[in-house]
């Protein structure tokens, strides 16, 4: 049996990438989830990447009166004519988010029991809102924030923390819409779909505690400025709780997850006549463990049909960490991508592309990158060294180098990571 027909894999696994993103728009998986007007104001608020074209998928869908303020990344911004958009920093945050937090608060101060309150929450929205806990600064938080992207730490822990350093997170926003009902509209980036880790949670009760958020801490050796560790020490940064009266009237819906967006790439591929398989949609670990891994498994279908048969496509979602220790251009996406390559070491049949559904893998503008049998060879024909680029947290340089980097710019849309990896069959197999 010779190597089965298969359709170009750049353009299949980008078209794969593309119809991830496309699920995920909020035009569309916004309007189905419109709540009745109330009998009084309408106020919508939100923070994310996705919240400003959030905002205006409710503009176009409302017919009734409606007002509100939205903060989203930079650049991240959509025309709205009702609803204000703000810009701020994000993964670290900046004054134009401290500033956006303090006026969505005061947005929803005073609200009655007839009014609601519509919060539009997507990835990103925890830099995106990061007014600082009592007695810290914008700096303390900046600094544990760069801490926390370095350290390793898991997206709920990192979360975590920020909870518990925050004035508006972990509930408090929910807290100060009372007596007004809340209607959460969240489109998740996280691992499980937890609701108090979308943005950390800022209209949702939080279960963890102050002493939770210092185990985290400790555990990464991360060093706190005082400010903080005497506010997670003395309790004063405890979030709103599960049960608390003032978040009776908060209804919560996930409208577009990272399971729906790797269901329409799997659609893509399957109508490209491959199967597919979604792995998880929501793996977290070490960015180059998880690429080793996914090499090995890779390699078994290609080899010996197992786990499934090959020609396949193997699908995964979820957020990754990358502990930094070199001076590279990080990106847990590339990094993935770099580990793979190097696991793989140019074998023929298989391919690869891994991206932020957002655009942006960690702080460089592009959402991720392709691998081809063919990646390790080029670089060595450049005299890149791939496992030093690996030591480096250099994926991006590493693909960009070779002019594979994906660039999408800015998707305004946010379900975690993307992979996909298309495999054939291994030559000796077919033999």
């Amino acid at each position: 049996m010779g190597t089965p027909n298969i359709p170009d894999a750049k353009v299949l696994l980008r078209s794969m990438f593309e119809a991830a993103i496309a699920a995920a728009q909020p035009a569309r998986c916004v309007p189905p989830h419109l709540p009745d007007p109330p009998k009084g104001r309408l106020i919508v608020i939100g923070a994310g990447k996705a919240s400003a074209a959030m905002a205006q998928a409710v503009e176009m869908h409302w017919r009734g009166p409606l007002e509100g303020l939205v903060v989203t990344r930079y650049g991240y911004g959509v025309p709205c004519t009702r609803i204000e958009i703000t810009e701020a920093a994000h993964p670290v945050p900046d004054t134009a988010g401290v500033i956006a937090a303090r006026r969505i608060l005061d947005r929803v101060h005073g609200l009655g029991p007839d009014d609601a309150v519509m919060c539009l929450i997507s990835g990103g929205g925890s830099a995106l809102l990061p007014l600082p806990g009592e007695g810290l600064t914008l700096a303390d938080k900046q600094a544990v924030n760069r801490a926390l992207l370095n350290s390793g730490a898991t997206i709920s822990e990192m979360n975590c923390v920020r909870r518990h350093l925050s004035a508006i997170k972990g509930g408090r926003l929910a807290a100060a819409c009372h007596p007004a009902r809340v209607i959460n509209l969240l489109i998740s980036d996280v691992p499980g779909d937890h609701p108090m880790d979308i943005a950390s949670g800022p209209t949702v009760a939080d279960p963890t505690t102050c002493a939770d958020a210092q185990a985290i801490l400790d555990r990464y050796k991360i060093d706190a400025p005082a400010a903080a560790r005497a506010l997670l020490e003395s309790g004063a940064g405890e979030t709103i709780k599960p049960g608390d009266p003032r978040l009776t009237n908060v209804e919560t819906q996930l409208i577009a997850t990272p399971q729906m967006a790797l269901e329409a790439a799997a659609a893509i591929a399957e109508q490209a006549g491959l199967a597919t398989y979604i792995l998880s949609d929501s793996i977290e670990g070490e960015a180059r463990d998880v690429g080793t891994v996914m090499a090995g498994i890779a390699r078994q279908a290609a080899r010996r049909g197992q786990p499934f048969p090959a020609p396949c496509v193997l699908l995964s979602g979820g957020e990754t960490t990358v502990t930094v220790r070199g001076q590279g251009r990080g990106g847990r996406n590339v990094e993935f991508l770099l580990a793979l390559a190097v696991a793989l070491d140019g074998h023929p049949g298989i391919h690869a592309l891994a991206g932020d559904t957002d655009g942006v893998d960690g702080q460089e503008e592009i959402a991720g990158a392709y691998l081809a049998p063919d990646t390790l060879a080029r670089a060595w024909a450049q005299g890149i060294r791939p496992r030093d680029q690996l030591a480096n947290n250099n994926g991006h340089g590493f693909f960009q180098s070779l002019g594979d980097s994906v660039i999408t710019g800015p998707t305004l849309t946010n379900v975690n990571d993307f992979r996909a990896i298309l495999v054939t069959e291994d030559a000796a197999r077919s033999a």
